[in-house]
Formats: C-alpha cells, structure tokens, sequence
C-alpha cells in the first residue's frame, strides 16, 4: 500500500482528495500543523506528496525544498496559482508533476498511479516485491530466494515489506515503529532490535547476508 501525504491548506479539498484516493486502497494522511510539515513527512514517510503552494507560515516551494534535502519521493503540486512562473518555479524547486485547481479528481488519481508507476520497481496492485533474485509474497508472507522459500512472522515480514519499498534509503527505528504499532500489536524499540535480528538469521540461512544494513543511531536500510 503506498503512502501519499497531502499538504493542503482547504481543508475540505484535503479530505475530499484523501476519502478518493484512499478508495484506490492509498494509505492518505493530511497535514494539520502546516509549521512543522518536514517533521509529519519524516515520521509519516510517504511514496508521495500532494502540496498545495499557497500554505501559512510558510509556501509549498519551502517545503518542496526541506523535503527535497532528505527524499526524492516524488511531489505533486496543486495549485490555482498556474501562471507559468509559478509552474516553472514548482518545477524547479523539485517537483515532478503540476495539477491546476479547481481538479477532477479522477484526473488526479490517474495521475497519482502514472507517477507512482514511473518512480517505483513495484506496483500498489503487485502482489510482490523482487529484490536482486528474491521474491517477497505480499498475500502470504513468504520470501523465496533460488528457490528456497522462508516463512515470515507478521512483524518480520512488515519490517522488510518496509525497508525494500526504501530500497537505497535509510528508514528511522520511528518509523518503522510508526508502521508496525498500527497493527493490534505492541511494538518498542527493543521489540524492533530483537524482530530485526529474527529476520537477518532467516535471511542469512536463505543466502541473504548483510541485506539490511544498521546505520547507527539511525535506522536501517537495504541498498540498491
């Protein structure tokens, strides 16, 4: 399920956009507190950003440039300010598509899936995730690697769903606790440490060594 974070100052736009996309099975949360935008993105950690330009405190092209410093997770921007300076500035400050409001939101959906299609190895509609050779089944759980195939626990299977979704990036323990703790079951940091070294000994025995990676005082990643 991809996650996609929507920066909109019109509340009414925002939920609207969120109930549509999330009937596309999307994980969709709204920006509340417009200060602290780079925060909700670092703990919320999204596929995808829907930012609006005209925002208090501070405009869509700040923000676009404080995520741009951390992710190149794709960002849309809406906007009714559609001139070509604000089109091109948008462009320029990292964004990667432009929608002008008012929108059809069927227009934004289809433009949603073409970007998410474009910017990842994986689909929202595939049921795996491959990974130099080796298949993570997202209906069963299961890892095969040639030709031997694992059984995950629940949380095992979540963390490395997560990590290889942020193939070449670092994910925070925060994070990855974040995207656990909305299951029914309880996760800390030491409950992390210790799935974690579960999944490592399983990926060891299936020829997997070293493919997560600890970056202290960080979190964990698997690189490309």
């Amino acid at each position: 399920m991809y996650r996609i974070l929507i920066v909109e100052d019109d509340m009414t736009i925002a939920h609207t956009l969120a109930s549509h996309l999330g009937k596309w099975d999307y994980e969709v949360r709204c920006a509340k507190d417009f200060k602290n935008i780079r925060e909700l993105f670092e703990k919320f950690d999204p596929q995808l950003v829907l930012l609006d330009i005209m925002l208090p405190f501070f405009n869509g092209f700040h923000w676009c440039q404080e995520i741009r410093k951390i992710s190149e997770v794709p960002i849309i921007f809406l906007s009714s300010a559609n001139d070509n300076m604000n089109i091109v500035m948008a462009m320029n400050m990292g964004g990667d598509e432009f929608i002008e409001k008012p929108f059809d939101l069927n227009v934004v959906t289809a433009k949603v899936q073409a970007i998410l299609r474009r910017s990842y190895s994986f689909q929202g509609t595939v049921n795996v995730i491959e990974y130099h050779g080796a298949v993570l089944n997202l209906n069963d759980a299961t890892l095969v690697n040639k030709g031997q195939k694992m059984e995950l626990t629940k949380n095992e299977f979540r963390i490395l769903q997560i990590l290889l979704e942020n193939t070449g990036r670092i994910v925070s323990r925060d994070s990855i606790i974040t995207r656990l703790w909305e299951s029914d079951e309880f996760i800390d940091d030491n409950t992390l440490t210790v799935n974690v070294a579960r999944l490592r000994k399983k990926l060891d025995q299936a020829g997997l060594e070293q493919m997560i990676r600890t970056k202290k005082g960080i979190g964990y990643m698997v690189e490309q």
